[in-house]
Protein backbone atom coordinates (compact mmCIF):
# COMPACT_ATOMS: atom_id res chain seq x y z
CA UNK A 1 0.00 0.00 0.00
CA UNK A 2 1.44 3.21 -1.07
CA UNK A 3 0.94 5.84 2.17
CA UNK A 4 2.01 8.56 -0.26
CA UNK A 5 -0.83 8.06 -2.26
CA UNK A 6 -2.88 11.36 -1.38
CA UNK A 7 0.30 13.60 -1.74
CA UNK A 8 1.21 12.07 -4.36
CA UNK A 9 0.16 14.08 -7.29
CA UNK A 10 2.51 13.97 -9.99
CA UNK A 11 2.34 10.48 -12.95
CA UNK A 12 4.76 8.55 -13.25
CA UNK A 13 6.40 6.22 -16.17
CA UNK A 14 6.81 6.96 -20.26
CA UNK A 15 3.86 9.45 -20.34
CA UNK A 16 5.24 11.59 -18.05
CA UNK A 17 8.42 11.83 -19.78
CA UNK A 18 6.98 12.42 -23.38
CA UNK A 19 4.70 15.23 -22.42
CA UNK A 20 7.61 16.99 -20.36
CA UNK A 21 9.73 16.97 -23.47
CA UNK A 22 6.82 17.79 -25.57
CA UNK A 23 4.56 20.29 -23.96
CA UNK A 24 6.25 21.72 -21.02
CA UNK A 25 9.53 22.26 -21.52
CA UNK A 26 9.49 24.37 -25.32
CA UNK A 27 5.55 25.81 -23.39
CA UNK A 28 8.31 27.47 -20.56
CA UNK A 29 10.80 28.62 -23.02
CA UNK A 30 8.05 30.44 -25.28
CA UNK A 31 6.83 31.84 -21.96
CA UNK A 32 9.96 33.28 -20.97
CA UNK A 33 9.99 34.87 -24.25
CA UNK A 34 7.05 36.56 -24.76
CA UNK A 35 6.75 37.40 -20.89
CA UNK A 36 10.57 38.97 -19.78
CA UNK A 37 13.94 40.18 -20.54
CA UNK A 38 15.37 36.57 -20.11
CA UNK A 39 15.65 34.29 -16.97
CA UNK A 40 18.90 33.86 -15.04
CA UNK A 41 20.71 31.26 -13.09
CA UNK A 42 23.07 32.78 -10.95
CA UNK A 43 25.04 32.45 -7.89
CA UNK A 44 25.58 34.02 -4.00
CA UNK A 45 29.04 33.43 -3.25
CA UNK A 46 31.33 30.50 -4.05
CA UNK A 47 29.28 28.70 -7.45
CA UNK A 48 31.98 26.11 -6.73
CA UNK A 49 30.75 25.33 -3.47
CA UNK A 50 26.86 25.81 -4.79
CA UNK A 51 27.34 23.32 -7.07
CA UNK A 52 28.73 21.01 -4.75
CA UNK A 53 26.04 21.55 -2.42
CA UNK A 54 23.23 20.40 -4.79
CA UNK A 55 25.33 17.96 -6.40
CA UNK A 56 23.31 14.60 -4.62
CA UNK A 57 20.19 16.68 -4.28
CA UNK A 58 18.78 19.47 -2.56
CA UNK A 59 15.75 21.25 -0.44
CA UNK A 60 14.92 24.47 -2.60
CA UNK A 61 13.71 26.79 -0.42
CA UNK A 62 12.67 30.20 -2.37
CA UNK A 63 10.58 33.40 -1.45
CA UNK A 64 7.44 33.67 -3.30
CA UNK A 65 6.35 36.02 -6.40
CA UNK A 66 4.52 34.16 -8.66
CA UNK A 67 1.70 30.85 -7.85
CA UNK A 68 3.27 28.96 -11.06
CA UNK A 69 5.93 30.57 -12.07
CA UNK A 70 8.16 30.41 -9.36
CA UNK A 71 8.76 26.95 -9.47
CA UNK A 72 8.52 25.97 -13.05
CA UNK A 73 11.07 28.19 -14.28
CA UNK A 74 13.78 27.42 -11.24
CA UNK A 75 13.02 23.13 -12.42
CA UNK A 76 13.72 24.50 -16.08
CA UNK A 77 17.16 26.38 -15.44
CA UNK A 78 18.36 23.43 -13.21
CA UNK A 79 17.27 20.69 -15.67
CA UNK A 80 19.16 22.63 -17.62
CA UNK A 81 22.44 23.51 -15.97
CA UNK A 82 22.35 19.96 -13.45
CA UNK A 83 20.04 17.97 -14.77
CA UNK A 84 18.34 18.15 -11.70
CA UNK A 85 14.36 18.02 -11.35
CA UNK A 86 13.07 19.21 -8.26
CA UNK A 87 9.29 17.93 -6.68
CA UNK A 88 7.13 20.94 -5.95
CA UNK A 89 5.13 21.42 -3.37
CA UNK A 90 1.46 22.93 -4.53
CA UNK A 91 -1.46 23.75 -2.14
CA UNK A 92 -4.49 22.00 -2.81
CA UNK A 93 -6.26 25.39 -2.82
CA UNK A 94 -4.86 25.36 -6.38
CA UNK A 95 -6.88 22.84 -7.21
CA UNK A 96 -10.15 24.61 -7.77
CA UNK A 97 -10.40 23.72 -11.13
CA UNK A 98 -9.80 20.82 -13.27
CA UNK A 99 -7.53 21.85 -15.96
CA UNK A 100 -4.65 22.64 -13.38
CA UNK A 101 -4.83 19.39 -11.36
CA UNK A 102 -4.19 17.87 -15.16
CA UNK A 103 -1.39 20.38 -15.09
CA UNK A 104 0.35 19.57 -12.13
CA UNK A 105 0.07 15.80 -12.42
CA UNK A 106 3.33 16.56 -15.39
CA UNK A 107 5.27 18.42 -13.13
CA UNK A 108 6.36 16.39 -10.70
CA UNK A 109 3.95 18.51 -8.24
CA UNK A 110 2.93 17.18 -4.44
CA UNK A 111 -0.17 18.11 -2.25
CA UNK A 112 -0.04 20.35 0.64
CA UNK A 113 -3.40 19.94 2.72
CA UNK A 114 -4.45 23.22 3.81
CA UNK A 115 -7.45 24.34 5.36
CA UNK A 116 -8.28 21.29 7.51
CA UNK A 117 -9.36 21.12 10.83
CA UNK A 118 -6.56 21.20 13.76
CA UNK A 119 -6.23 17.15 14.08
CA UNK A 120 -6.45 16.86 10.39
CA UNK A 121 -3.60 19.03 9.25
CA UNK A 122 -1.51 17.39 12.15
CA UNK A 123 -2.19 14.35 10.60
CA UNK A 124 -1.49 15.99 6.82
CA UNK A 125 1.73 17.28 7.94
CA UNK A 126 3.23 13.61 9.84
CA UNK A 127 2.59 12.62 6.12
CA UNK A 128 4.08 15.19 4.15
CA UNK A 129 6.68 15.33 6.60
CA UNK A 130 7.19 11.64 6.09
CA UNK A 131 7.29 11.80 2.38
CA UNK A 132 10.23 14.85 1.79
CA UNK A 133 12.10 12.38 4.20
CA UNK A 134 11.42 9.79 2.06
CA UNK A 135 12.32 12.03 -1.14
CA UNK A 136 15.96 13.02 0.66
CA UNK A 137 16.97 9.65 1.38
CA UNK A 138 16.54 9.09 -2.21
CA UNK A 139 18.83 12.16 -2.90
CA UNK A 140 15.81 13.50 -4.83
CA UNK A 141 15.65 17.22 -4.75
CA UNK A 142 12.63 19.47 -3.61
CA UNK A 143 11.18 22.22 -4.50
CA UNK A 144 8.86 24.56 -1.60
CA UNK A 145 8.44 27.83 -0.81
CA UNK A 146 9.44 29.43 2.33
CA UNK A 147 5.89 31.09 3.52
CA UNK A 148 2.22 29.48 3.05
CA UNK A 149 1.09 31.75 0.12
CA UNK A 150 2.86 34.61 -1.30
CA UNK A 151 4.24 38.00 0.87
CA UNK A 152 1.53 40.33 -0.76
CA UNK A 153 4.29 43.32 0.51
CA UNK A 154 7.01 41.15 -0.81
CA UNK A 155 8.73 41.34 2.88
CA UNK A 156 9.80 37.87 2.62
CA UNK A 157 10.53 35.99 6.06
CA UNK A 158 10.57 32.21 6.20
CA UNK A 159 7.44 31.17 8.52
CA UNK A 160 8.27 28.73 11.64
CA UNK A 161 5.15 27.02 10.66
CA UNK A 162 6.94 25.99 7.13
CA UNK A 163 9.99 24.50 8.56
CA UNK A 164 8.07 22.83 11.76
CA UNK A 165 6.11 20.81 9.14
CA UNK A 166 9.03 19.94 7.53
CA UNK A 167 10.77 18.75 11.04
CA UNK A 168 7.53 17.37 12.12
CA UNK A 169 8.78 13.44 11.08
CA UNK A 170 11.95 14.18 13.49
CA UNK A 171 9.34 14.67 16.31
CA UNK A 172 7.65 11.71 15.92
CA UNK A 173 10.67 9.50 15.87
CA UNK A 174 11.12 10.76 19.47
CA UNK A 175 14.72 11.93 18.99
CA UNK A 176 16.71 14.05 21.52
CA UNK A 177 16.56 17.37 21.15
CA UNK A 178 20.43 17.76 20.64
CA UNK A 179 20.12 15.57 17.39
CA UNK A 180 17.42 18.14 15.60
CA UNK A 181 20.19 20.09 13.60
CA UNK A 182 21.33 17.00 12.33
CA UNK A 183 18.64 16.07 11.45
CA UNK A 184 18.16 19.48 9.19
CA UNK A 185 21.59 19.09 8.07
CA UNK A 186 19.36 15.80 6.05
CA UNK A 187 17.41 18.19 4.64
CA UNK A 188 19.88 20.16 2.85
CA UNK A 189 18.44 23.15 2.55
CA UNK A 190 19.44 25.24 -0.44
CA UNK A 191 17.65 28.84 -0.26
CA UNK A 192 17.06 30.60 -3.61
CA UNK A 193 16.47 34.06 -4.68
CA UNK A 194 13.82 34.88 -7.11
CA UNK A 195 13.35 38.50 -8.50
CA UNK A 196 11.46 39.81 -10.56
CA UNK A 197 11.81 43.54 -12.42
CA UNK A 198 8.18 43.96 -12.76
CA UNK A 199 5.72 41.99 -11.05
CA UNK A 200 2.50 41.55 -13.16
CA UNK A 201 0.38 40.59 -10.33
CA UNK A 202 1.00 44.05 -8.21
CA UNK A 203 -2.20 45.29 -8.65
CA UNK A 204 -3.54 42.25 -7.68
CA UNK A 205 -1.88 42.01 -4.64
CA UNK A 206 -2.80 45.76 -3.44
CA UNK A 207 -6.42 45.08 -4.21
CA UNK A 208 -6.54 42.06 -1.89
CA UNK A 209 -4.77 44.26 0.93
CA UNK A 210 -7.60 47.34 0.61
CA UNK A 211 -10.37 44.19 0.66
CA UNK A 212 -8.97 42.34 3.74
CA UNK A 213 -8.49 46.10 5.47
CA UNK A 214 -11.99 46.94 4.53
CA UNK A 215 -13.62 43.91 5.61
CA UNK A 216 -11.61 41.62 7.69
CA UNK A 217 -13.89 38.51 6.95
CA UNK A 218 -13.09 39.06 3.34
CA UNK A 219 -11.76 36.03 1.79
CA UNK A 220 -10.51 35.01 -1.56
CA UNK A 221 -12.61 33.10 -3.96
CA UNK A 222 -11.26 30.43 -6.13
CA UNK A 223 -11.33 32.49 -9.02
CA UNK A 224 -9.38 35.20 -7.66
CA UNK A 225 -6.48 32.44 -7.45
CA UNK A 226 -6.91 30.88 -10.96
CA UNK A 227 -7.09 35.18 -11.96
CA UNK A 228 -3.89 35.32 -10.09
CA UNK A 229 -2.04 32.35 -12.16
CA UNK A 230 -3.03 33.22 -14.99
CA UNK A 231 -1.90 36.88 -14.62
CA UNK A 232 1.15 35.63 -13.48
CA UNK A 233 2.14 33.25 -16.49
CA UNK A 234 1.23 35.81 -18.86
CA UNK A 235 1.81 39.27 -17.25
CA UNK A 236 5.32 40.75 -18.21
CA UNK A 237 8.48 40.33 -15.49
CA UNK A 238 11.22 42.58 -17.19
CA UNK A 239 14.37 40.90 -16.38
CA UNK A 240 14.15 37.47 -13.67
CA UNK A 241 16.92 36.37 -11.43
CA UNK A 242 17.39 33.02 -9.65
CA UNK A 243 20.29 33.12 -7.38
CA UNK A 244 20.99 30.32 -6.20
CA UNK A 245 22.81 29.93 -2.15
CA UNK A 246 24.98 28.00 -0.36
CA UNK A 247 23.26 25.18 1.89
CA UNK A 248 22.52 26.63 5.10
CA UNK A 249 24.46 23.06 6.55
CA UNK A 250 27.78 25.46 6.79
CA UNK A 251 25.56 28.43 8.61
CA UNK A 252 24.57 25.67 10.89
CA UNK A 253 28.30 23.98 11.34
CA UNK A 254 29.46 27.55 12.30
CA UNK A 255 26.58 28.78 14.80
CA UNK A 256 27.10 25.58 16.43
CA UNK A 257 31.08 25.84 16.89
CA UNK A 258 30.32 29.49 17.92
CA UNK A 259 26.96 28.70 20.20
CA UNK A 260 27.27 24.90 21.08
CA UNK A 261 24.75 25.86 23.25
CA UNK A 262 22.11 26.40 21.07
CA UNK A 263 21.96 22.24 20.61
CA UNK A 264 19.78 22.38 23.69
CA UNK A 265 17.41 24.83 22.90
CA UNK A 266 14.17 23.85 22.62
CA UNK A 267 13.11 23.31 18.70
CA UNK A 268 10.67 26.15 18.65
CA UNK A 269 14.02 28.23 19.68
CA UNK A 270 16.08 26.36 16.79
CA UNK A 271 13.38 26.92 14.10
CA UNK A 272 13.43 30.56 14.88
CA UNK A 273 17.13 30.40 14.72
CA UNK A 274 16.93 28.49 11.19
CA UNK A 275 14.46 31.29 10.08
CA UNK A 276 16.79 33.93 10.13
CA UNK A 277 19.13 32.07 8.44
CA UNK A 278 17.32 31.43 5.73
CA UNK A 279 16.33 34.52 5.37
CA UNK A 280 19.41 36.28 5.44
CA UNK A 281 20.68 34.57 2.24
CA UNK A 282 17.49 35.32 0.20
CA UNK A 283 17.47 38.98 1.60
CA UNK A 284 21.69 38.77 0.26
CA UNK A 285 20.87 37.28 -2.84
CA UNK A 286 17.96 39.79 -4.16
CA UNK A 287 19.34 40.90 -7.56
CA UNK A 288 18.57 44.88 -7.46
CA UNK A 289 17.50 46.38 -10.26
CA UNK A 290 17.43 49.78 -11.73
CA UNK A 291 14.18 50.68 -13.14
CA UNK A 292 14.76 53.78 -14.88
CA UNK A 293 13.28 57.48 -14.57
CA UNK A 294 9.94 56.45 -15.83
CA UNK A 295 9.29 53.70 -13.25
CA UNK A 296 6.87 56.19 -11.22
CA UNK A 297 4.72 56.11 -14.61
CA UNK A 298 4.72 52.25 -14.78
CA UNK A 299 3.58 52.08 -11.14
CA UNK A 300 0.38 54.81 -11.50
CA UNK A 301 -0.40 52.96 -14.35
CA UNK A 302 -0.97 49.48 -12.22
CA UNK A 303 -2.83 51.86 -9.81
CA UNK A 304 -5.64 52.62 -12.52
CA UNK A 305 -6.12 48.87 -13.17
CA UNK A 306 -7.58 48.31 -9.54
CA UNK A 307 -11.58 48.56 -9.71
CA UNK A 308 -13.11 48.20 -6.59
CA UNK A 309 -15.58 50.31 -4.31
CA UNK A 310 -14.13 52.90 -2.44
CA UNK A 311 -11.16 52.64 -4.13
CA UNK A 312 -8.38 54.30 -1.91
CA UNK A 313 -5.42 55.42 -4.25
CA UNK A 314 -3.20 56.53 -1.25
CA UNK A 315 -3.34 53.40 0.49
CA UNK A 316 -3.28 51.51 -2.70
CA UNK A 317 -0.03 53.47 -3.90
CA UNK A 318 1.68 53.01 -0.40
CA UNK A 319 0.80 49.00 -0.97
CA UNK A 320 2.20 49.05 -4.40
CA UNK A 321 5.62 50.78 -3.85
CA UNK A 322 6.06 48.67 -0.41
CA UNK A 323 6.56 45.64 -2.59
CA UNK A 324 9.51 47.60 -4.86
CA UNK A 325 10.96 49.04 -1.82
CA UNK A 326 10.91 46.19 0.73
CA UNK A 327 13.59 43.57 -1.07
CA UNK A 328 15.61 46.39 -1.52
CA UNK A 329 15.70 47.43 2.11
CA UNK A 330 15.95 44.02 3.35
CA UNK A 331 19.02 43.60 1.26
CA UNK A 332 20.55 46.57 2.34
CA UNK A 333 19.86 45.52 5.95
CA UNK A 334 21.17 42.30 5.42
CA UNK A 335 24.38 43.46 4.39
CA UNK A 336 25.07 45.28 7.16
CA UNK A 337 24.72 42.47 9.39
Amino acid sequence: MDKFKDIRAYRVGWLLTICDFLINFPALWILAKRTTKGIKLDYLGDRKQIEQDIQHGAFFMTNHRDIVMDSAWLSLLLRCRYFIRPFIGIGNNLFAYKWIELFVRFNRCFVVKRGAGAHAQLENAKVLSAYIGHLRQQGKSIWLAQREGRAKDSNDTTQPAVLHMLTIDFEQQHRPVEEFFDYVKTLNICPVSISYEYDPCDYLKAREMQLKRDNPRWRKRAKDDVESMRTGIEGWKGRVVYRLTPSINHDIDRMLDQFPQYKGLPIKDQIEHLCFIIDQHIFQGYEIFERGTDFEDYLQSRLAKIDIPNKDEKFLSERIHEMYENPVLNHQKSLEK
